[in-house]
């Protein structure tokens, strides 16, 4: 089951997250991008895919600048519900932090196939260990590309790239600076810490 992992390291009488369920992936697909506050902050990034949300964890965030190739660590899949998941994920539970959307939108293979759904390309290049394929979100558009890296010492790492297209930038792509100004997740992150300068010991 391609949800086994997701249900197994959460406690739904707890956590506020979506249970594990696959849903038919629609024509369009979707994608969504969450900034999470767990023991680092980080982006979430997701690609509907064989009914489910294949996901990788993107430590720096996205980039609009070709030359930024982003490291990317694939996580276990999430049920599509997932998709809309905001919120605060308790202490003592995997992922444990603040959650919301950073960006979402519907994306497509770069190259479409003839008689081929664009689930199924994307099933296949994702087979091949390497993803080509256009966002069109509210704050990230045009053509990315997601490939492993070989000979990695762990197994999930991976590079998210933006391609030079009418989208892509050359100067200097910080996530953070295309935040909402009333993020809960940066509310979240300035009380984490205050709590530890609180708790510093004093010289």
């Amino acid at each position: 089951m391609a949800l086994e992992d997701y249900n197994k390291k959460r406690n739904f009488q707890e956590t506020s997250e979506p249970n594990g369920k696959e849903k038919i992936s629609s024509k369009k697909l979707k994608f969504v991008i969450q900034r999470h506050a767990a023991s680092r902050l980080h982006y979430d990034f997701r690609l509907e895919m064989d009914n489910v949300l294949k996901s990788w964890a993107v430590p720096k965030g996205p980039s609009l600048n070709p030359s930024d190739k982003r490291l990317a660590m694939m996580v276990e899949d999430h049920p599509y519900a997932y998709r809309t998941f905001e919120g605060t994920i308790p202490e003592g539970n995997y992922g444990a932090g603040e959650v919301e959307i950073w960006d979402e939108g519907t994306y497509e293979p770069i190259e479409k196939i003839k008689g081929k759904t664009d689930d199924l390309i994307m099933r296949t290049e994702l087979h091949k260990e390497s993803l080509k394929f256009i966002l069109h979100g509210k704050k990230l558009n045009g053509e990315f590309a997601l490939v492993k890296i070989k000979n990695q010492k762990e197994d999930n790492a991976w590079l998210l790239i933006k391609h030079k297209d009418d989208f892509s930038v050359s100067v200097n792509y910080n996530a953070e600076e295309h935040t909402a100004a009333k993020s809960k997740v940066t509310a979240y992150l300035e009380k984490k810490s205050n709590k530890k300068k609180t708790f510093l010991p004093k010289v």
